[in-house]
């Protein structure tokens, strides 16, 4: 195997490690925006119920969100 060639494969196969490590962390940050999605919901659905005074829907909104975890 040629100088070139080995070179060419080391490059690739350092590249081919990169894009798994990106997907992964694209992977990871997908995860995080659903998850601030999750408490953005949340806190949606405890503004109005807070504001009201309505403990039910305060305490429905609180357990749908710890099931969630």
């Amino acid at each position: 195997m040629s100088l070139r060639s080995r070179l060419a494969h080391r490059v690739a196969g350092d590249l081919l490690t990169r894009i798994e490590e990106l997907e992964a962390e694209v992977q990871e940050n997908r995860n995080l925006n659903l998850r601030v999605a999750e408490l953005i919901d949340l806190v949606q659905e405890l503004l109005i119920p807070v504001a009201s005074q309505d403990r039910d829907r305060i305490d429905a909104a609180l357990a749908k969100f710890q099931h969630s975890l």
